[in-house]
């Protein structure tokens, strides 16, 4: 790993490249998976479970790796700024690809519109991301933002029950506690841990002004989607326009907007 880091360094761009390539393989083997039958009678479901099937997988890697490398290395945590070790500046090697490998797929498969709220999202990631592989600064802040990617697990797998018309089911249920749970320690906690970190220590913070109102944004972002996610989960109102498996004439984005 040591051997590795210098080359990641002097190449951060072509290691992106490298990873998002990865990711689209490993779009290519989850898309001979069998789906369930609802899913495949509608394109769009069909895209957004193949969709997920990839998010989930970078969320399963990227937020147990960066839990780890909190705990074996603790000051990562602590100093957000200027520390990292070989494997967080790989972590987000391989984050960052994925986060490009995504945004292609959304704009070129022609979903750019319906989710632009992700493409923004891609975006702001991408960018922070990429400025702490060419600078080597705030690696330790990324792996820490990294921490979301646990609460994407369950995210990621209510949006997949929810296209397979499993909403009624115990899983469901089960799942949508937890992803509150999640929600709040994994995600809110590490936006508000990020935003709190950066206001109090901006005098000394390279660039902290970009970061803050990145992090403000983000923090608007999270904000009205969890009250969307209550509002959908735990406070939910009859919508007459919804069928059998929560969509009526093709209203498959509106439904998973919830």
């Amino acid at each position: 790993m040591e051997a590795l880091l210098p080359v990641l360094r002097s190449h951060p761009g072509p290691s992106v490249l490298l990873f998002s390539l990865l990711f689209r393989v490993a779009d290519r083997f989850l898309h001979r998976l069998p789906v369930p039958k609802v899913v495949k009678q509608d394109e769009f479901r069909f895209w957004k479970w193949r969709n997920l099937s990839v998010s989930m997988v970078h969320s399963l890697l990227t937020g147990t790796w960066a839990l780890t490398c909190v705990v074996v290395w603790p000051e990562t945590l602590n100093n957000i700024h200027s520390y990292h070790t070989p494997l967080s500046y790989l972590l987000i090697c391989i984050s960052t690809g994925y986060f490009v490998q995504d945004a292609c797929d959304i704009i070129f498969t022609g979903h750019a519109r319906g989710s632009w709220e992700f493409l923004l999202h891609h975006a702001l990631v991408i960018w922070c991301f990429l400025y702490t592989l060419y600078t080597h600064l705030y690696v330790a802040g990324a792996v820490v933002a990294l921490f979301v990617e646990v609460n994407s697990v369950t995210l990621h797998l209510r949006l997949m029950l929810k296209l397979a018309g499993a909403q009624s089911s115990y899983m469901y249920h089960i799942n949508k506690v937890a992803n509150l749970f999640t929600y709040i320690t994994f995600r809110l906690s590490t936006q508000f841990y990020l935003t709190w970190y950066i206001i109090h220590n901006y005098p000394k913070l390279d660039h902290g002004g970009y970061f803050l109102v990145s992090m403000m944004v983000m923090n608007i972002m999270i904000s009205i989607y969890f009250y969307r996610l209550l509002r959908a989960d735990f406070f939910p109102r009859n919508k007459s326009h919804m069928g059998q498996n929560g969509t009526h004439n093709n209203n498959s984005r509106k439904f998973l907007s919830d």
